[in-house]
């Protein structure tokens, strides 16, 4: 199992688990910017619960990894651009952003945070569960089989749901009577076409299963279908 000082130590560990950004919103709700996809360093760091300056030293030692994980830092055209469209209403001539998947990765880098420590031990326990339970193997479904089971579920769907509600139709109907037993008859014609599908098919698959295991005898029939024998 993965240990949480491998998690802060290891870059590799780190982006194995990445991809499990909502364990943020179930440690602690995380407040997005109108784009709803960034946040701010200032709003990362009351994320946290720390100052400004322990995200911003985060960011300096670790920018490379940040920025593989969605921070970016914008300023000119991009900057005006992104505010126009965000809404934000701001004089600052930078403003850096970070991802969901850059708030995790600051998350499995900060040491002094309760809340991060939080994170962190939710994606450790998150990640056992999913290491330890038992891979489901269904046994392979016979198509057949399948089939089978379908078309009885039809049948069954047109004889206690379809055909009742016919009949409380026509039962309630006066102008429409007629056309409503017309339907119901081409119902009740189909639902006894699957039933009759159905019993062809197990007489067709019968014999197959209770084929004996000795070889019936020669006959000139069995010849003419190919059947070992004398020519």
């Amino acid at each position: 199992m993965i240990n949480e000082t491998a998690l802060l130590e290891s870059p590799t560990l780190r982006n194995s688990v990445l991809d499990r950004t909502d364990v943020l919103d179930r440690v602690k709700a995380l407040s997005l910017l109108p784009d709803g996809m960034h946040v701010t360093t200032a709003m990362v760091a009351a994320y946290f619960d720390v100052g400004l300056e322990a995200i911003k030293s985060l960011v300096k030692d670790h920018r490379a990894e940040l920025e593989a994980n969605g921070y970016q830092l914008l300023t000119g055209e991009e900057l005006r651009s992104f505010k126009d469209l965000s809404g934000i209403q701001s004089r600052t001539r930078s403003l850096a952003l970070f991802s969901r998947r850059a708030v995790l990765n600051i998350a499995m880098l900060l040491r002094d945070s309760e809340v991060a420590r939080q994170v962190r031990v939710y994606l450790l326990d998150m990640e056992y569960l999913a290491r330890t339970q038992p891979v489901e193997n269904p046994a392979p479904v016979d198509a057949a089989s399948l089939d089978d089971r379908i078309d009885q579920r039809i049948t069954q769907i047109l004889g206690t749901t379809v055909v009742p509600m016919f009949n409380a139709l026509i039962e309630t109907s006066g102008e429409h009577r007629r056309e409503l037993i017309a339907l119901r008859a081409g119902v009740q014609r189909i639902e006894k076409r699957l039933r009759q599908h159905n019993a062809r098919l197990q007489r067709l698959e019968g014999p197959r299963e209770d084929r004996p295991l000795a070889s019936p005898p020669y006959t000139v029939g069995s010849w003419r279908s190919g059947a070992p024998g004398r020519h």
